[in-house]
């Protein structure tokens, strides 16, 4: 799924970081669509936690998904506006609510490991394997994983 270049010295895999809750995440660059600032957000009466709520983006309307409340974290409370990566899931367009943006990162495909079994839990069901970079650990996020969103009543069902 990532965008993947053949170099001399193997695969490269593209990635966005993102930072949430202090931790590095990097989503496949083929799946991101865009990145913007979420404004008027509308709360949708009955949803998850997980669900920031919608938004009209360019004639698109784009459910939000809170990434601190997916992953188990607490509400940011530094003040800082949130900012949103969208992403696409069987033509449903997406804003996933991150803390920041970072940089695009191309990093071999041979460096990506299994999940480490360390990880924290709230992390792993989301994580597709990660990269260990100077001093951090990057955590690949699993775009499908992340939009496998069950509403409550389904899951008392």
């Amino acid at each position: 799924m990532t965008t993947k270049t053949e170099t001399i010295e193997g695969t490269v895999a593209e990635y966005v970081t993102a930072v949430i809750g202090g931790q590095l995440f990097g989503l496949p660059i083929s799946r991101v669509q865009d990145v913007f600032m979420p404004e008027r957000l509308t709360r949708v009466p009955l949803s998850s936690a997980e669900i920031a709520g919608v938004l009209n983006l360019r004639g698109r309307i784009v459910t939000v998904v809170d990434m601190r409340a997916r992953l188990g974290l607490p509400k940011n409370d530094d003040g800082k506006p949130p900012m949103a990566v969208g992403v696409d899931l069987r033509g449903e367009s997406y804003g996933l609510l991150i803390d920041q943006i970072g940089e695009v990162l191309r990093l071999p495909d041979n460096g990506r490991e299994e999940n480490p079994v360390n990880l924290d839990a709230r992390f792993a069901k989301l994580a597709g394997g990660v990269h260990r970079l100077d001093g951090q650990l990057m955590v690949v996020l699993d775009v499908d994983r992340v939009l496998e969103i069950m509403p409550k009543t389904a899951l008392a069902a």
